[in-house]
Formats: C-alpha cells, sequence, structure tokens
C-alpha cells in the first residue's frame, strides 16, 4: 500500500473515532455524570475531624 492510501485510512479512522467520542460525551446517558463532575469545584471539601494533620 502507498502512504498515502494509509494516511487516508488513518485519518478516518480518527474522526470516525472522534465522532464517537463527541456522540458519547453528549448522550443523555452521560449528562448526570457530567453535570455532577463540573460541579465538583462548587464543593465544600471535607476537614477530617481525627487531626490527620499534625501541628509543628
Amino acid at each position: 500500500m502507498d502512504s498515502v492510501i494509509i494516511g487516508i485510512i488513518v485519518t478516518v479512522i480518527f474522526f470516525i473515532t472522534f465522532i464517537g467520542i463527541f456522540f458519547w460525551a453528549w448522550s443523555d446517558r452521560r449528562k448526570k455524570d457530567f453535570e455532577s463532575a463540573a460541579n465538583l469545584p462548587f464543593e465544600e471539601d471535607v476537614m477530617p475531624k481525627n487531626n490527620a494533620y499534625p501541628r509543628h
């Protein structure tokens, strides 16, 4: 096979992979998970109650 044909095949494979990931990411099944992940920076951190970090 010619290197041009191999380049075309690789490009088509990457394009199909990109389209698959795009539809997977925007599917309704993933919406709840992504909304939860998007709100992670706004959640408050929980500090350990047992003084796990000693003071010096």
